[in-house]
């Protein structure tokens, strides 16, 4: 069964190409978690091909994928960025950037031409890119007092969970991400014995 917090990225950069009348399309994936980070690849990208006449580029972020941009960068509106986006929902994909470097070839491709040509050079780069599953999760800080720790070790054991940070001093914390599907049985079996704080 496919809990609601599981859901599909790719698990390291791909590239794709594609070339219509001497344009030429290249398609960069890139796994993503913030905007942030989309920011940086659009305008590393921009840096390294700063010749070439286009930048578009599409995101979606999130379990729920509900966070997404495309972006047409002074191609006709909806010719771009739209079919870019269209590709990486058509393999049900989220947490994922795809930017399309065009090289202008002298020919106008017209609104077909480009879109045909910015589907085609992301469904290449996405079929290079290997698929991961990935679970949605949120850090919690866990603080209990130091006689309090072996119930705590218990419960992250039988969930599971590895603490990534700890500090075990007169009062105890530590750090764990906890999927979502499982936030409640977290909170009731660490809620009498510790104090939690969603980070």
């Amino acid at each position: 069964m496919n809990a609601f917090d599981a859901y599909q990225s790719i698990g390291a950069p791909s590239q794709g190409l594609f070339k219509d009348n001497g344009s030429r399309f290249i398609a960069f994936a890139f796994p993503v978690e913030t905007e942030e980070e989309v920011k940086e690849h659009v305008a590393a990208l921009k840096k390294e091909y700063h010749d070439a006449r286009h930048h578009c580029f599409a995101y979606r972020l999130g379990y729920k994928g509900d966070v997404w941009r495309a972006a047409d960068d002074g191609e006709p509106s909806g010719s771009a960025g739209r079919p870019i986006l269209g590709q990486i929902d058509s393999m049900g994909l989220s947490d994922i950037l795809v930017v399309v470097v065009r090289y202008f070839g002298g020919i106008k491709l017209g609104i077909p031409g480009l879109i045909r040509a910015y589907k085609t050079s992301t469904a290449d780069a996405l079929g290079q890119a290997s698929v991961v599953p990935k679970v949605a999760g949120k850090m919690w800080t866990v603080e209990f007092d130091y006689l309090s720790m072996n119930d705590v070790m218990k419960v992250l054991k039988e969930m599971n969970l590895s603490p990534s940070a700890q500090n075990f001093g007169e009062n105890c914390s530590l750090t764990v991400r906890v999927r979502l599907s499982e936030e409640e049985s977290f909170k009731k079996k660490l809620d009498s014995f510790a104090k939690l704080k969603e980070i």
